[in-house]
């Protein structure tokens, strides 16, 4: 399988690393960037080799910088919608995928970067690391799945000041409060995250993948979609209003936005 935005790299035993790769934009989410990930997520959750995957992204300076708000920028509701179920649809694999899912956080995680990230089963930083969900200064809302997971990670109340705010936060401080499980130095990053993946990978699958099963609560199925929908439809209204026009033609621009409120 052939991918233009991603790199695949597979490292014994069975871990498998999928890097986005589009360095010009920061590693940002487009449509077609998407589409790949969910095929290569897929490939990996059939492949009887794999053991684990790892995503990351191609560079020092970013792990996912975004979605790509020049693709977004001049979205219809339908279409803003349609984008926000793609990004579900990449989101549940890393998270339902029966194998472990790492997210080796190189630089910028923002917005759709944070929200993979969140996905994966847990977040290995490098001390170059920076996450936050500054969609609001935007004028939309996060669109895959913050809105859900974010709290599950570093709980309601900072979740909630987290994405209010827009504010971000870089690794030592996604560590204290839960985003993160380790922090490495960025120049001994590759290897350490390696060095993880590899303790895990040698360990039992069928156990390592009924643990992953029970703390999911695969019985809440039904309820993650609903949610996830909810989300994506409450995204994809806000696309059109003269706040989304604005905060998305300012951050292109490069200028600060001129919000009129509700």
């Amino acid at each position: 399988m052939t991918f233009k935005n991603l790199v695949i790299e597979n490292a014994d035993p069975g871990i498998r690393f999928i890097k986005v790769s589009r360095p010009k934009a920061l590693n940002a989410l487009n449509t077609e960037t998407l589409r790949e990930l969910r095929d290569a997520l897929r490939s990996a959750s059939g492949d009887s080799g794999v053991r684990l995957v790892v995503l990351t992204g191609e560079g020092e300076k970013s792990f996912i910088a975004g979605a790509d708000i020049v693709e977004m920028k001049d979205k219809s509701i339908s279409d803003a919608v349609e984008f926000a179920q793609l990004g579900h649809e990449v989101s549940k694999l890393l998270e339902l995928m029966p194998k472990p899912t790492v997210a080796a956080v190189n630089g910028f995680a923002l917005g759709g970067g944070c929200e993979m990230a969140i996905s994966c089963d847990f977040i290995l930083a490098a001390d170059n690391a920076v996450f936050g969900q500054p969609e609001v200064g935007l004028g939309i809302i996060p669109g895959f799945g913050a809105t859900l997971r974010l709290m599950k990670f570093v709980g309601l109340p900072l979740a909630k000041e987290l994405i209010f705010s827009g504010r971000k936060i870089k690794a030592q401080e996604a560590l204290s409060v839960g985003l993160a499980t380790q922090v490495f130095p960025a120049q001994e990053f590759r290897q350490k995250v390696l060095e993880m993946a590899q303790m895990i990978s040698r360990n039992s699958l069928p156990a390592v993948v009924r643990c992953k099963q029970l703390m999911n609560e695969f019985s809440e199925m039904t309820g993650l979609n609903v949610k996830l929908d909810a989300e994506a439809h409450a995204f994809g209204r806000l696309f059109g209003n003269k706040d989304q026009r604005e905060g998305m033609t300012a951050f292109v621009e490069k200028r600060k936005p001129q919000f009129e409120g509700l």
